[in-house]
């Protein structure tokens, strides 16, 4: 099983159906670029492109498959389909939401179990506290603050950055490592979150998406 070193930096290699990166071709030249640059971890969706990274990299590698059904909130690797999909394109550690909101798929413990059984890694995405214990009692591998500020009844920090106060709450209280990530934009971010008690950090648009990036400056003009 591969694991995530500690005090990794992990890029989160994706793009939306609508961002002219979108694509096998595209994110595995991004994750090659994260890699030349010194991430020690990788994040991606869907079994394509985790396949094309796949090829190119040999990092750790966290896959998800994003599956949308309708107004279901649950789209992070929600079935056991989606899970053996990421499993067989190449990922080591497979990332899946592990709230108890309404899905359309598989009992996100039953993937939990699942994915243990095919010998590899789980990465439990929560957005609280209460939700970190449950995945870990559950066996999650990994507990990360993904979903903070992502759910209905949990809302950002006011500075708008990474959920500190959510990240050390579950160092104190969890055994399994924790990874922080959400709205981490700068290296003293990262190095806040590590200072938190994070085991590693994923930084996805901060990174990998150029257009928000533009945004960022042109805003920062007006």
């Amino acid at each position: 099983m591969k694991t995530l070193p500690k005090g990794a930096l992990i890029v989160s290699c994706q793009a939306r159906a609508d961002n002219p990166l979108h694509g096998p071709v595209h994110m595995a030249a991004m994750a090659q670029a994260a890699q030349q640059g010194g991430a020690r971890g990788l994040r991606a969706n869907g079994p394509e492109d985790i396949a094309a990274i796949r090829a190119v990299s040999d990092l750790p590698m966290i896959g998800i498959h994003k599956v949308f059904a309708g107004d279901v909130p649950v789209y992070i690797t929600p079935t056991l389909a989606a899970a053996d999909g990421v499993m067989a394109a190449g990922a080591q550690i497979v990332g899946l939401d592990c709230t108890d909101r309404p899905r359309q798929g598989d009992d996100w413990r039953a993937i939990i179990a699942h994915v243990a059984a095919q010998g590899c890694a789980s990465f439990a995405d929560i957005s609280t506290l209460e939700e970190g214990i449950a995945a870990a009692e559950a066996g999650a591998d990994y507990v990360a603050t993904t979903l903070s500020g992502h759910t209905d009844y949990t809302s950002a920090p006011e500075n708008g950055g990474p959920d500190l106060a959510l990240i050390t709450a579950l160092a104190n209280r969890l055994n399994v490592p924790i990874v922080a990530e959400g709205r981490i934009r700068t290296a003293a971010e990262v190095r806040a979150a590590l200072d938190a008690g994070a085991h590693a950090v994923v930084v996805g648009t901060a990174i990998t998406n150029p257009r928000e990036i533009t945004r960022g400056f042109i805003g920062g003009l007006a």
